[in-house]
């Protein structure tokens, strides 16, 4: 069984968790996109592990664990977090981690020019500032650093001036900015490239090899933070959705099973851009308390609405989605009435077709009862309360897609399955 996953709206799905569960009979986990502006959260025996670049199948014994050529690599926070697994107890070596010699460097200027430009624009877009927009700019640009050339120190340097002598104009003459020194970089890499050289591995050979093996690919973010499909500009830089899977992977050789779609049981966001069933007022406070709605990366308090299910079909549809898994069904759990979205309109007038802006966009509710169980405990669907039940229920037959897992807690064994 070979799957793909990947979040639905904004990110902060609760992916973390459903792939520790999913790869317990998968052999090898990939990550495809993205970069450390993304974090996946596990609770495993009351321990809380959070990952930025390593997969967070990482946590199971016996598993390959990757990271793509999609994905941009800062090679200081990808040695820390082998650090940080090494001193819990967790085993990670070249055998279980491997890295793809295409991968791109977050270099020290990348997260300066992401800085440096989100203060200069119009309106910010909330970019983590981690340089991961920049990285990928040098990518398209054909001037990018990959693993394979940080690992080469001829190569690394060559390619390191070149980059230093165009970007330092760029710093003194745009920003006013000082700029960087190539001797401080230079040694700074190498000795990152010494850790990092022996995860390195010809990613499209080694698993053609083993391609009867079972995969499981992880996506960061969400659907509507992909840079073609999501609110842009309000958006990352990579292609988050299913389809880039076997792009950002190399895998393309693999046949894919199944497309798996997770979504929150309301909805977040993090940083900028339009949120039509945003909520502002006591209930704002409600889900960030009880939902402990702060980003695992950066800190920040999240964005909470209510759950948007024509946000929900339009992802849906994009990554042709198989089966849902609906997370922090729990949160809910105290609230009289429940509002989900059903429908939108624009100045007053109901909208037939998915917008392209979501700006100046109102929400048209549906009310459910609320239920005041706490749910955080129960490990069948039959055991719920009529009213989640019936929440569950409602969005399989508006979304038209089975809802495969529910997760009611934040420990791995909270996840209880739907049959259908």
């Amino acid at each position: 069984m070979n799957t793909i996953l990947v979040g639905l709206q904004w990110g902060d799905e609760g992916k973390g968790k459903v792939i520790d569960y999913l790869c317990s009979d998968r052999d090898v986990v990939v990550r495809f996109q993205g970069g450390n502006n993304a974090g996946h959260t596990v609770v495993l025996d009351g321990k809380k592990f959070v990952f930025h670049l390593i997969p967070s199948g990482i946590l199971r014994k016996d598993k390959i664990c990757v990271i793509g050529n999609g994905v941009v690599i800062d090679p200081k926070v990808l040695i820390d977090e082998i650090k940080y697994l090494r001193n819990n107890d967790v085993d990670i070596s070249p055998k279980n981690l491997k890295i793809s010699p295409l991968s791109h460097v977050i270099m020290p200027y990348h997260p300066t020019i992401d800085a440096l430009k989100e203060k200069d624009r119009a309106h910010e877009i909330g970019t983590t500032k981690r340089g991961i927009g920049p990285c990928y700019m040098d990518k398209v640009s054909r001037c990018g650093i990959r693993m394979i050339d940080l690992v080469d120190p001829l190569e690394f340097s060559l390619k390191l001036k070149y980059n230093l002598e165009e970007k330092n104009v760029i710093f003194k003459k745009v920003y006013n900015y000082e700029g960087f020194d190539f001797d401080s970089i230079y040694n700074e890499y190498m000795e990152y490239a010494k850790v990092l050289k022996p995860y390195i591995c010809d990613l499209v050979e080694y698993f053609y090899q083993q391609k009867d093996k079972s995969f499981l690919f992880e996506g960061a973010q969400g659907a509507y933070l992909d840079v073609d499909f999501g609110t842009y500009p309000f958006v990352t830089s990579s292609s988050v959705v299913a389809s880039n899977a076997l792009l950002g992977s190399g895998l393309s050789f693999v046949k894919i099973d199944n497309n798996i779609g997770v979504a929150k049981a309301y909805t977040t966001r993090v940083g900028e851009g339009p949120f039509p069933t945003e909520l502002n007022d006591e209930f704002l406070d409600f889900f960030r308390n009880k939902g402990v709605e702060f980003g695992a990366t950066t800190g920040r308090p999240r964005r909470c609405g209510w759950l948007d299910l024509v946000l929900l079909r339009r992802s849906v549809i994009i990554n042709n989605i198989t089966d849902l898994v609906i997370t922090k069904l729990d949160v809910l759990g105290g609230l009289d009435n429940i509002n989900v979205c059903t429908a939108y309109k624009c100045k007053g007038e109901s909208l037939k077709d998915f917008p392209y802006s979501l700006e100046g966009i109102e929400p048209i509710y549906k009310e459910f009862k609320g239920w005041d169980d706490d749910i955080s405990e129960i490990r069948e669907f039959s055991q719920l309360p009529e009213e989640a039940k019936e929440y569950i229920d409602y969005i399989e037959k508006f979304l038209k897609v089975k809802v495969k897992f529910i997760s009611v807690g934040e420990k791995r064994e909270a996840i209880l399955s739907k049959n259908n």
